[in-house]
């Protein structure tokens, strides 16, 4: 339903029938575009969750293969009876050093040359003749293949060790000495001689970093949410983190997926978040969201076509209607005929023009009603100080001051011819200036050389027209209200502010108390209230709530009264 200015409700036709077909378009969209949606969301989700466990399952294979390639080499070297009489070879050193070049390196160097990634194979050697052979410092990252002979004292002292042999662990994976700070992973066995002592001859310790171990994580991308980490089920410690997994895991809204290596209490999760799961669905449901969107419009294009064709004449009277709204009382509307729409628009015309009549009428009122308010302010201001000044004259004749009172009427004189200025609100600056000087130098006849004035103004700025009669009144407050000893000094100056002028008037008399300057904000008059209040409405009126009078006052110290005022409208040659 349509409500028309006359207040008569209507509803067209044509959006009777294009109403009810637009709801028909959009729900027939919205219900295939969720069916797509919902299918291809379980669609991805199945596919991208095989997909992550296809590749678990690999790095689940890879990781067992390496680790079954150093558990063989570990048994090479447990079990070879050259390898264990050389190792417990005494003697002279060159024949130790012999033996160990000819048996014990070569069979350390060639699984290394066998095996595909990095490592560092380490033989820690009960045989105190046995020469030591170092490679790469141990605490930094594997970079190479390597190997080394080290004394089995090297270690003894050590906690990681300290800690296995109290937990009698021989021929497993471990992360001991600095593997968990660089990512890597040891196995670690006992080398037992074959001479049916059982007595122990030394260590092995194989090396490697764990990602060789876990293989490529191309398939588990990390920028895109996927976490992946090793855990040690016996002991519920994490080996080995890619990712923010330990994070994940406390929220709990992630599909987790497990592999346990065989024969190890190692387990490989991942953690997937259905961000990543669902990420082409959502472009698909973009896709989706789009062509339906596109659909509605076109089929709204289409009924929107057919309603403007056949209610033409409406839609005319409908764009007068906003803009009407708009403040636009300009526009006419006609049609030819004699049906009901020629008489609406005739109403319609009636009434705009009405409208621009009660808009003229409102507008001179008030711009009539400011100009009063204006001159009643302005009225305010110049028969106090008359009074004041012809008081003084009628003192100094009754004293007898024949010079004096002359220079006072003719000092009035100018002043007020001054002040009229031929009717016009505005003055340049420099009129105002001269005024204040005609205003001063009344007072000096009053008052002799007891006060001293300072002018300070940028020249650029004296041509400039400004409201009359606002310094004097602040200048007269000095006189009347500042002065509490034998002289004074005034200090007014004025300069340019980007699109402002800013005129200051200083004085270092008695100042005011916080009290005093709220009853001179708030009060209209002279007698009350040093004419502020005047002053600063005469300037809103004419110039807006952005400009005005700012007073800053110390009791005792004296007081600044700052004024504003645009450039661009105290230009105006107003009368």
């Amino acid at each position: 339903m349509k409500k028309g200015r006359l207040g008569k409700q209507y509803t067209p036709y044509t959006y009777k029938m294009l109403i009810p077909y637009l709801i028909l378009v959009l729900l027939t969209d919205v219900v295939i575009g969720y069916i797509s949606y919902t299918l291809l969301i379980e669609s991805r989700t199945e596919m991208a969750e095989t997909n992550i466990r296809t590749a678990l399952e690999q790095t689940k294979i890879n990781m067992k293969y390496q680790m079954e390639e150093i558990q063989r080499m570990s048994d090479t070297l447990f079990t070879s009876i050259s390898f264990q009489n050389a190792l417990q070879m005494t003697g002279e050193p060159l024949d130790v050093m012999l033996k160990m070049r000819d048996e014990i390196v070569p069979q350390m160097k060639a699984p290394l040359l066998l095996f595909g990634n990095n490592i560092r194979l380490v033989l820690y050697s009960a045989n105190e003749e046995m020469y030591e052979v170092s490679g790469d410092d141990m605490s930094t990252p594997l970079q190479r293949r390597d190997y080394y002979v080290l004394s089995a004292r090297s270690i003894e002292n050590s906690g990681w060790f300290h800690s296995l042999q109290s937990s009698k662990k021989d021929n497993a994976w471990v992360q001991i000495d600095s593997d968990r700070e660089l990512n890597h992973i040891s196995h670690f066995r006992k080398l037992i001689s074959s001479t049916g002592y059982s007595s122990v001859i030394g260590y092995v310790r194989a090396i490697v970093r764990l990602e060789d171990l876990l293989g490529g994580f191309e398939t588990f991308p990390i920028e895109e949410g996927i976490s992946l980490r090793l855990i040690d089920a016996a002991s519920g410690t994490t080996m080995y983190r890619r990712g923010y997994a330990d994070e994940r895991i406390r929220e709990g809204s992630d599909l987790t997926i497990q592999e346990v290596i065989p024969g190890t209490s190692f387990v490989i999760e991942t953690l997937v978040p259905h961000a990543y799961l669902n990420k082409d669905a959502g472009r698909m449901q973009r896709a989706i969201g789009t062509v339906c969107s596109i659909s509605f419009l076109v089929m709204a294009c289409i009924g929107l076509v057919v309603a403007r064709l056949s209610g033409k004449k409406m839609k005319r009277i409908v764009m007068l209607v906003r803009s009407f709204q708009e403040g636009n009382f300009h526009k006419r509307i006609e049609f030819s005929g004699n049906d009901e729409f020629v008489h609406i628009a005739d109403s319609f015309n009636v009434m705009a023009r009405s409208i621009q009549d009660l808009i003229r009428n409102v507008y001179i009122q008030g711009i009539e009603k400011k100009q009063a308010e204006l001159d009643a302010l302005q009225s305010q201001i110049n028969p106090h100080f008359l009074y004041n000044t012809l008081s003084t004259i009628g003192s100094l004749a009754n004293l007898g001051e024949t010079r004096k009172v002359t220079e006072m009427v003719k000092g009035l004189a100018r002043f007020y011819r001054l002040t009229l200025n031929g009717g016009n609100v505005y003055v340049p600056l420099e009129r105002e200036l001269e005024q204040v000087e005609t205003y001063l130098e009344i007072q000096r006849v009053k008052y002799a050389d007891n006060f001293t004035v300072y002018m300070d103004i940028d020249p650029e700025i004296k041509q400039i027209r400004v409201m009359k009669l606002i310094l004097q009144p602040f200048v007269e407050n000095i006189f009347k209200h500042a002065w509490f000893g034998e002289t004074i000094a005034i200090r007014i100056t004025g300069q340019r502010v980007k699109d402002s002028i800013e005129l200051k008037i200083i004085d270092n008399g008695i100042g005011m108390k916080p009290e005093t300057l709220q009853r001179m904000r708030s009060a209209r008059n002279h007698a009350n209230g040093y004419g502020l209040k005047n002053v600063e409405d005469r300037i809103k009126l004419r110039y807006g709530n952005d400009f005005g009078i700012h007073i800053a006052s110390i009791y005792g110290a004296g007081t600044t009264v700052r004024i504003l005022l645009p450039i661009d409208r105290a230009e105006e040659n107003e009368t």
